[in-house]
């Protein structure tokens, strides 16, 4: 470290659970350095090699844009001119304004998803602005969360689940679809702790995870088959009297409706459907029955198929059946970031949306992009916390969409995107090194604030600023756009809160995190310290809102047929967070396809080979990678590339089918992407 160089804290915004607090090393105005830092006791110094690696260059590097542009050539060539910020919002407000004038206001689309988790720049100036303009509103969590967000709160509500760090008390923990090492890391510690005091862990992934390795037992289930696996589960510890009446009684509803699916659901089925051997199901019943204190961590991998919200509900059920709550180390892992204390509303500014305006799901936006028959078609959108081209299903469709030369597509981004390439005006966005913002995680319990640690690179500015410019030019000019970053934070956060001891949000420390607790200061345990925030006070195994709003009152599986010989799932990456980095030197050239040995030899492929992945919606070329962590009939290949790896200029997105639905939510089903594979 030269004698200039400086350490800032900071926080990791990127769409992960754990938040991680960071060390920032700074030279000049140049990040050189990014490392963990102790201020979030749960990240307690560690982060994911892809944050160490990547982010100096997601800065600093050939691919972050430093000032406004308009396309000069045809859409996706790449050809661009510098303009200045008045030419830019001029544009965007005068072909705004055009469309509105000929359509009305619904006619424009914000198109945002979760770049960054920050409070202010992932929602908040952005979301008032659109709202104010009476824009069209789009429901984002289809895409991914919503349906493992909805399947909780069907079981608890709006009550946080037990805090990660819980699970060190734990004698048995489940972890289910969450790639803990990839997406979850801090998880990982938690899990050594946990087996050094002789707790036992099941790994239950259609991919033999690296934390697989160091569990006492991997369940190699075959993709989208949770709910039979967990279902079954319940029948057999019914069968041997195992589940906990005394605690069923007392605090569920609904238990003759769900355990009458159950039932319905055999050790056979287990064998033939989720492909799992007879004796690994009832070694993992008897662990089950012998635990007395059992956690369950679950990822969203399981929601990315056609019955992933029951598959969670029913995973979930496990711990109340067998009466896995109300104590230290007993529960679900999830959604313990319900405890920090947003105001979200009025971050929002929900007030101003005007009544009767249309929503949209995102997962449908490329089709509706397209759509002449609307009442209101769709005639202008703005791109921006989102790379919806390397994210959303069926890709070659989207790309079709955003190409469409009367739509107007302005952008905003960190980084020259596939996205981006596709726009009329491009606005450059700050990085969260640069701007102001409050941080309540998803995935842990801890509230952090970060402050800039260098100055805007280039022209660059913050989304608050940038909306703040946009709503001014459109003359919006209420409280709510004259609000500095500082108010922001104050409205993101409810001050009141007891242990924010007095303090403005605004003004928390940057190099410390709050760990919320109850109100009354105590852990949060579900059944003890924290009551199920449903409609009847108990946590409902029958969900009347469920039933009546998608006809699964209870959970059950529904197979989509297989038409083609693989099923292609696409987790997480361990060079990406989800598409952000996806333009760093680690993931450029071709992406990996793993595949089983079996597949190999029968199709005559050999390690290292090039490959194309294809069905009727398109191809995609890779890497073969032949592997027994990959299941036979299932191919395995790290989401969020970008276009460039794939000599077709498409990626495993392009192969991915949006009409296929999850059961609740009309969620994105990733996981039922069914393919051949042929030698390139």
């Amino acid at each position: 470290m030269t004698q200039q160089a400086k350490i800032h804290p900071s926080v990791c915004p990127l769409d992960c659970p754990d938040t991680c607090s960071l060390n920032i090393t700074v030279e000049g105005d140049q990040i050189t350095q990014v490392k963990g830092s102790d201020a979030n006791p749960y990240t307690a110094g560690v982060i994911c090699n892809k944050v160490t690696r990547a982010y100096p260059d997601f800065v600093h590097g050939d691919k972050r844009l430093t000032h406004p542009m308009k396309r000069t050539g045809p859409r996706g060539s790449g050809q661009f001119e510098r303009i200045t910020w008045d030419e830019a919002l001029d544009i965007i407000h005068d072909r705004f304004a055009a469309v509105i004038a000929e359509h009305g206001p619904q006619s424009i689309l914000p198109f945002n998803y979760a770049g960054p988790h920050g409070e202010l720049a992932g929602g908040s100036m952005d979301r008032r602005f659109f709202y104010k303009l009476g824009a069209s509103l789009l429901n984002r969590g289809p895409l991914c969360g919503a349906v493992r967000g909805t399947a909780y709160s069907s079981l608890y509500g709006a009550a946080p689940g037990m805090p990660p760090e819980q699970a060190v008390h734990a004698d048995l923990i489940l972890v289910w679809g969450n790639n803990v090492t990839v997406s979850n890391l801090h998880m990982t510690r938690v899990l050594k702790e946990a087996r050094s005091t002789g707790a036992r862990v099941v790994v239950i992934d259609p991919k033999r995870i690296k934390q697989a390795e160091q569990a006492d037992m991997h369940i190699h289930i075959h993709p989208g088959t949770d709910v039979v696996l967990a279902m079954a589960l319940a029948a057999e510890l019914e069968r041997r009297g195992a589940l906990d009446m005394d605690f069923v009684t007392e605090w569920t509803m609904g238990f003759d409706a769900y355990m009458e699916q159950a039932r319905s659901y055999s050790v056979e089925d287990v064998e033939t459907i989720c492909r799992v051997p007879m004796g690994q199901f009832h070694q993992l019943a008897d662990w089950i029955m012998a635990a007395d204190t059992m956690a369950t961590s679950l990822g969203n991998g399981m929601e990315r198929g056609r019955s992933g919200g029951s598959g969670l509900r029913a995973a979930m059920a496990l711990q109340a059946l067998t009466g896995q709550h109300g104590r230290l180390g007993a529960g679900v892992i999830a959604k313990s970031g319900l405890s920090v204390p947003k105001t979200t509303d009025v971050l929002q500014g929900s007030h101003l949306i005007p009544s009767g305006t249309r929503v949209f799901n995102i997962v449908d936006i490329a089709e509706k992009l397209q759509d002449e028959t609307l009442d209101t078609p769709v005639k202008a959108t703005l791109i921006y916390n989102h790379n919806p081209v390397a994210t959303h299903p069926d890709q070659a469709n989207m790309i079709k969409a955003l190409m469409r030369e009367d739509l107007f597509v302005a952008g905003c981004d960190v980084a020259m995107t596939d996205s981006m390439l596709l726009c009329d005006v491009i606005l450059p966005a700050c990085t969260h090194f640069e701007h102001d913002d409050i941080f309540g995680a998803y995935g842990q319990n801890y509230l952090q604030r970060a402050a800039p640690v260098i100055p805007p690179v280039g022209e660059s500015l913050p989304n608050t600023e940038i909306f703040r410019r946009l709503a001014a030019k459109f003359g919006f000019d209420g409280p709510e756009f004259l609000a500095s970053d500082r108010d922001l934070m104050d409205q993101a956060m409810d001050g009141a809160h007891p242990q924010l001891n007095g303090q403005r949000p605004s003004e928390i420390a940057v190099d410390r995190a709050i760990g919320m607790k109850t109100q009354g200061g105590a852990d949060m345990i579900m059944c003890d310290t924290v009551h199920p925030a449903t409609p009847s006070g108990k946590i409902e195994l029958f969900s009347q809102d469920l039933e009546d709003r998608f006809g699964y009152g209870v959970p059950r599986f529904e197979p989509v047929p297989q038409d083609r010989r693989f099923a292609l799932i696409t987790p997480s990456s361990a060079k990406r967070t989800n598409a952000t980095f996806g333009g760093h030197a680690d993931s450029l050239g071709p992406e990996v396809v793993e595949m089983n040995p079996a597949d190999a030899g029968d199709l005559g492929l050999q390690d290292g080979a090039e490959v194309t992945v294809f069905n009727g919606q398109g191809e995609v070329t890779f890497t073969l990678s032949i592997t027994e962590a990959t299941r036979p009939g299932v191919l395995y290949s790290p989401k969020g590339t970008w276009r460039a790896t794939s000599k077709t200029g498409l990626t495993a997105n392009a192969l991915i089918p949006a009409g296929i639905r999850t059961d609740i939510e009309d969620g994105a089903c990733y996981n039922e992407t069914f393919v051949d594979v042929r030698c390139s």
